[in-house]
């Protein structure tokens, strides 16, 4: 059954079409990657899953909701999440802090409620407190609760913002590179917390990653983007011996595509 399905997507920027007639499926529990050389509209098939962008023709379908041209926060209440390509923290709170505004859609008082602290207010913020708490040692950022988000390494900084991403209980996660800026190690880790999202909090994943390495070791299915078009999909095998793919990754050159 699937969570997502895009049909017929397309959206164009001053008469350049950065997104056409993209259609794919991703099903409940998958890892899904989407992948393709730079500018091969990747991340802006990411901007209208999210609602930062409202294509010009085509169907999102988030389980049984049509959302391709709803606003941010309704799609976030509809159980999808995202990461950035770059870190977008509030790098002068603390990381707990960060994690406590990622569930603002999901908060139940009102502004004054919280200004007078009526208990009702008092409650929902030992609740969203908790909830980060939770994510934050899930992810193994135990002890970063009262550091400062920007004064953090770059890869405690992605995790915080994937943390930011999974306190709002998504049932689908999209992440855009998250392996970016990372080294070998922390990509090693990153594969496995990925994982460990799917399996244990039961999360479906669609991501954009460059790293080859990580994205034919996680991912179940692949579709492959070239100027704005779908040019391949399937498995990550089929994927690297698919001779079109190759051409648009190399050139022509007859490498595997992982290398």
């Amino acid at each position: 059954m699937s969570i997502l399905k895009v049909t017929d997507l397309s959206i164009s920027f001053g008469g350049l079409k950065a997104v056409d007639s993209l259609s794919f499926e991703v099903e409940k529990g998958q890892i899904y990657g989407l992948i393709g050389p730079n500018g091969a509209g990747k991340t802006t098939v990411f901007n209208c899953l999210s609602g930062f962008y409202r294509p010009d023709r085509g169907s999102i379908i988030l389980e049984d909701r049509e959302i391709a041209r709803s606003k941010v926060h309704n799609i976030i209440g509809l159980g999808l999440a995202r990461t950035f390509q770059n870190v977008e923290l509030f790098k002068y709170m603390t990381v707990l802090d960060n994690l406590m505004v990622g569930q603002h859609t999901s908060v139940k008082y009102s502004l004054l409620s919280g200004m007078l602290g009526l208990p009702g207010a008092r409650r929902e913020e030992d609740r969203i407190r908790t909830r980060a708490l939770e994510v934050m040692e899930f992810l193994g950022l135990k002890g970063t609760e009262n550091l400062l988000a920007g004064a953090q390494p770059y890869g405690v900084q992605k995790l915080v913002e994937l943390a930011r991403a999974l306190v709002a209980s998504p049932r689908l996660l999209i992440l855009d590179e998250p392996a970016a800026g990372m080294n070998n190690s922390e990509t090693e880790v990153l594969a496995g917390l990925i994982r460990r999202i799917r399996a244990e909090l039961g999360v479906t994943i669609l991501l954009v990653e460059h790293d080859m390495s990580l994205v034919m070791g996680i991912c179940e299915e692949l579709c492959v983007l070239n100027f704005g078009k779908k040019i391949a999909q399937g498995t990550p095998a089929e994927i690297q011996g698919n001779p079109v793919v190759q051409e648009a990754y190399l050139g022509g050159e007859a490498e595997d595509v992982s290398a």
